[in-house]
């Protein structure tokens, strides 16, 4: 089994992380930077994807293919979208799926083509792992009143920053049985990959706004000061139990 690779989008959504890296070795590939090392005991690769889905599906494939991991956990921030999914809350993946893709009538609408369905189930054990960390994470940062949510996660090449396209969105995917908690730009693209060559992965998310108008305002300060201290006690609780 090869090390587990942690990766965000964003350097600011996985701050503090590269500086707890011991044996620390720089590899680059694709124009992206890796660092791999030991966290807390355990080997580890951390990478930045950049954002969207194409730059995620070819960080994954890279980590994957070229530095040989064993496992992938995403860690970044979304768009609350589920009723009850507030502001600082954090929401673990059970699932993911593409909320942008739409090859109908050849194919129903968000179903991935040759592919037969439009979700991608994470790891079961690799998620319970990461749903006990983001629990003890939030205790340790005395989070007044943020909750764990578990659930499926969309994933879309678009920053969602509207409450009219905040609706409509909800309204087409429970429309067509899906229930999402969160969107986002990542995570369908990571766990299509995983798929592909068979690898085990989880998605975390911390809710920074709720996809509505104020999302371009809430971003950028959250990220820098909420987000980045969730993702690393989450991640250090995470590597400390594998």
């Amino acid at each position: 089994m090869g090390p587990i690779a942690i990766v965000s989008a964003l350097l600011q959504e996985q701050d503090g992380l590269l500086g707890q890296l011991d044996n620390p070795v720089r590899n680059r590939h694709g124009g992206r930077e890796f660092w791999s090392g030991q966290l807390r005991g355990k080997e580890v690769v951390l990478g930045l994807s950049g954002i969207g889905k194409v730059a995620a599906a070819t960080t994954a494939t890279t980590l994957v293919t070229r530095l040989g991991v064993g496992s992938i956990v995403f860690t970044g921030v979304a768009g609350g979208l589920g009723p009850g999914v507030s502001v600082a809350d954090v929401v673990v993946a059970t699932e993911l799926m593409q909320h942008d893709v739409d090859a109908s009538p050849v194919f129903p609408r968000y179903e991935i083509p040759m592919y037969g369905k439009a979700r991608f189930a994470c790891d079961t054990l690799l998620t319970q792992k990461l749903v006990a960390a983001s629990g003890a994470a939030l205790k340790e940062s005395a989070a007044s009143g943020a909750k764990v949510h578990q659930g499926l996660i969309a994933s879309g090449d678009r920053f969602v920053s509207s409450a009219v396209e905040s609706a409509r969105l909800i309204s087409a995917l429970n429309g067509a049985g899906f229930n999402v908690l969160a969107v986002e730009m990542e995570g369908a693209a990571v766990a299509q990959v995983c798929h592909d060559f068979e690898v085990p992965f989880a998605v975390v998310r911390t809710i920074s706004d709720r996809a509505d108008d104020a999302a371009h305002v809430d971003f950028p300060k959250f990220v820098a000061e909420v987000a980045s201290r969730y993702a690393r006690g989450i991640i250090l609780e995470l590597v400390e139990n594998l």
